[in-house]
């Protein structure tokens, strides 16, 4: 069930550090949005809110965005309540009611099948996330919305390819924009272009209700924050890595590689002279 909110929640003035850094987030947003056409007149987008920085993020900017945007579209905030326990049920809403956004809590115990599935000590980072992409592909059909927004940022993206580098053997990452398998659902990543620290300032800035992200138990020896570390050590010994590893993903040279899928190296010959 969506709640529709009655009326519309009186907008919070921003001054000086928070608007500025407020209107950074809005351009970088509104410029992956249009490079990727990530929204388009009528969209209904579904924004997938976990509780963290950047799902809350997230859906502040779309909602600024969306009053002075080119085309139209609705938005609709959803949670996944995976029944974690110690996870607080009554921040999401409140926090919505009060925002005058639509939105749905979907509650769902895929915590006790992780822990069923899942041999204590291993990660279950992957199989959750299967289950809650499963869920969530479901919910955009339920609520009639053709995109998902997600809160990935410039950061994860990153990692995620320094993950696939080292421990996958491909060159790929998370894409901005991604159709599913069935051709039924298109994913979105609007804060593609967007740092961990800004939105991490943002979020001290605005006072989000922050969720802790450790419900389901730290795991420390995550390789994800491997990567992180090892991805800040370099930022520091080399100041700029960051924005040359991310501008590397969208200045790829498939004839420099060795995928003969994607270049013709087989009907590589000399020019006759």
């Amino acid at each position: 069930m969506i709640h529709q909110i009655s009326g519309v929640a009186p907008k919070t003035r921003l001054t000086g550090s928070a608007q500025k850094l407020h209107s950074r987030l809005c351009r970088l947003v509104g410029q992956a949005v249009a490079d990727f056409t990530m929204i388009e007149d009528g969209d209904t987008v579904m924004v997938c809110l976990s509780g963290g920085k950047d799902s809350y993020g997230m859906l502040d900017v779309l909602l600024s965005m969306q009053s002075r945007a080119p085309v139209s579209y609705k938005l609709i905030a959803v949670n996944l309540d995976q029944k974690q326990p110690g996870f607080p049920a009554e921040v999401l809403p409140t926090y919505l009611t009060a925002l005058g956004v639509p939105y749905h809590i979907e509650e769902r115990d895929t915590y006790s099948v992780v822990k069923r599935v899942i041999p204590e000590g291993e990660t279950t980072c992957s199989l959750c996330s299967r289950l809650r992409r499963g869920i969530l592909y479901g919910l955009a059909e339920k609520l009639g919305a053709n995109k998902i927004a997600l809160g990935h940022h410039r950061d994860d993206m990153i990692e995620t390819f320094v993950l696939n580098l080292f421990f996958s053997g491909t060159l790929k990452t998370m894409p901005p924009k991604l159709r599913s398998d069935d051709g039924r659902h298109v994913v979105i990543r609007p804060l593609a272009y967007v740092r961990e620290t800004e939105l991490a300032r943002y979020a001290e800035l605005k006072q989000f209700p922050i969720i802790p992200c450790d419900l389901c138990g730290s795991q420390e020896n995550l390789k994800r924050k491997e990567v992180k570390a090892l991805l800040r050590q370099w930022e520091e010994q080399y100041p700029g890595s960051g924005d040359s590893v991310f501008g590397a993903l969208s200045n790829v040279v498939p004839s420099h590689l060795l995928d003969h899928r994607l270049f013709g190296f087989h009907d590589l010959r000399s020019t006759d002279i």
